[in-house]
This record gives structure tokens, C-alpha cells and sequence, in this order.
């Protein structure tokens, strides 16, 4: 399944792109994760519970960035394995100057699920796709706003 958007968030390009590559502000605003850690400059591991309609499970999986390309853009792989299934995602997210406060951030990507989480999942999963991704971005820019 394709998704796609935009989000405006007041605050320089350089700032939101530093926090969005940041592994704790990553930790702290992607909904439903357990722990992230870096296991290496630009990839990660974590767990993560997601709950769509009425399957819920924790996933173990791994983030990995990639092209980053600071502060415009860089493309992220996320795969991850547990009881209700499988996910695997990849996208991109680009940055892109509004004035010197405000930054547009478009992404697009693909999402793949598999095993007893694709049958419920599937139907719903754009609009919690975007509700998570929305959630994100309103979390960076809430924390931007107080370290300010």
C-alpha cells in the first residue's frame, strides 16, 4: 500500500532534520514504541506494539536510514517480525524551506503486511498510517517548540 503527505512544522529546516534523524525524539514521538536502540550511526532496532481494529501486537524489527542527505532528505527501510505477522515499509522524507521558520516535510512510501495482521490490517491500515505519521510530526514539533 502507497501513503503519502505533508506536514508544515514551524521551525528551521536544519532543526527539524537534526530531530528527526535524533534516535530519542525518534523513541519518544513514534507511537507504540517500547525501545529503540542505535546499533550503528544510521541503523536501529526496536519494539514496537501497533494496534489496528482489533488486532494488536509488538513487533522486533530494525529501522535503517539511508541517502541521508542533511538537512533536505534521506530514505528509511523499516521491517519488523512478531506474532501477528510481518510489516515492511520503505520511504522517503524530504525538507523543503517554507522561510527561515517554517519547514514543509513531504514523504512517501510503501507499506507491505503479512501473516494474520494483513487480513484486519489491510482495510484500515491507510488511515492509521497517516494518524501515526501525523501523531510523529505534531510530537516533533511540540518538542521543537519547548526546547526553544
Amino acid at each position: 500500500m502507497k501513503i503519502s503527505g505533508s506536514y508544515t512544522i514551524r521551525a528551521a529546516r536544519d532543526a527539524v532534520f537534526a530531530r528527526m534523524t535524533d534516535p530519542q525524539a525518534i523513541a519518544s514521538c513514534l507511537p507504540g514504541v517500547e525501545n529503540l536502540n542505535q546499533v550503528t550511526p544510521d541503523q536501529y532496532e526496536m519494539a514496537m506494539t501497533v494496534a489496528i481494529g482489533p488486532v494488536k501486537g509488538t513487533f522486533q524489527g530494525k529501522i535503517q536510514l539511508a541517502d541521508i542527505n542533511p538537512p533536505e532528505s534521506y530514505r528509511m527501510a523499516v521491517e519488523g517480525q512478531g506474532k501477528p505477522g510481518f510489516a515492511r515499509g520503505v520511504g522517503s522524507v524530504q525538507l523543503r524551506v517554507i522561510d527561515d521558520q517554517t519547514t514543509e516535510i513531504t514523504y512517501e512510501g510503501d507499506v507491505e503486511l503479512g501473516g494474520p495482521f494483513a487480513g484486519v490490517a489491510q482495510r484500515m491500515l491507510g488511515g492509521v498510517a497517516k494518524r501515526l505519521i501525523e501523531q510523529f510530526f505534531a510530537c516533533i514539533e511540540r518538542q521543537m517548540s519547548a526546547s526553544s
